[in-house]
């Protein structure tokens, strides 16, 4: 795999995907969008990985969609383009993605960190919707992820005031899960990793999978999705690991089937 526009790394048990635009803040281009998602893919299919960390630079996550890419475009244009479906592609992702936020994550930026499963921010880190000031609003999520974290009337003051928060508002308004100083950013990330990593990675899938289908359905439906994944589980060698370790009194081997 070849990619141009990201800088990937691996480490034992998980990788990072790092955005490599630095002369644009990263702005996000369907080229860079493609790899994202080619590499994404080809580390959800890849069994030495469990864990996949996103981040960008020290000045940016991302800083929104290149806009020069569609200043020209007319309605139809965009509408045959289709440039999100490859977003939805992102959903799809069954390995844990953790975004690790410095710097400014606005507009396609923010979107994309709500996409991941966990934000860990630096003290730098700034997100917002700024659509508004173009003439556009979010299209990739972001009236949808941001109303189900941060509550309707703070969704409705970022998208239609386009306005940044804070590393330290997005967490006390739940956006994040916590901030760190920049220095120790990718450290804490790959802590967290790790750890998901040395869990039982088809026990985490199925997890991941209870907790998103929360967001699409109702209590009834998603608890007995819940049970089900629940009960699947133990059809599998890891459950009759993890059980037998934690009676012996002695540390589980995953084998993630």
């Amino acid at each position: 795999m070849s990619i141009t526009h990201l800088l990937l790394t691996r480490e034992p048990g998980y990788a990072t995907v790092q955005f490599n635009r630095p002369e644009v803040l990263n702005a996000l281009n369907r080229a860079m969008i493609a790899d994202l998602i080619e590499t994404l893919e080809e580390l959800d299919a890849d069994d030495s990985v469990r864990a996949i960390i996103l981040t960008g630079g020290e000045k940016a996550f991302a800083a929104g969609a290149d806009i020069t890419e569609m200043a020209g475009a007319g309605s139809v244009e965009m509408y045959l383009r289709d440039q999100f479906a490859q977003w939805d592609r992102l959903r799809r992702i069954k390995k844990p993605l953790i975004a690790a936020v410095a710097g400014v994550a606005l507009g396609g930026g923010c979107e994309i960190a709500m996409t991941c499963d966990l934000i860990l921010a630096a003290e730098t880190a700034r997100f917002g919707q700024p659509e508004i000031n173009l003439g556009v609003i979010p299209g990739a999520g972001g009236p949808q992820r941001l109303t189900r974290a941060v509550g309707k009337y703070k969704a409705m003051e970022m998208v239609l005031t386009g306005a940044m928060i804070t590393a330290r508002e997005a967490f006390q308004w739940g956006l994040v899960n916590r901030v760190v100083p920049a220095e120790i950013l990718a450290g804490e990330a790959a802590v967290l990793a790790k750890t998901i990593a040395s869990k039982p990675p088809l026990a985490v899938r199925l997890a991941k999978e209870a907790v998103l289908k929360a967001f699409d359905t109702t209590m009834e439906g998603g608890l007995e999705f819940e049970r089900k994944n629940f009960y699947l589980l133990f059809a599998s060698e890891d459950q009759k690991e993890g059980m037998k370790a934690f009676t012996e009194k002695r540390k589980a081997e995953w084998k993630g089937r």
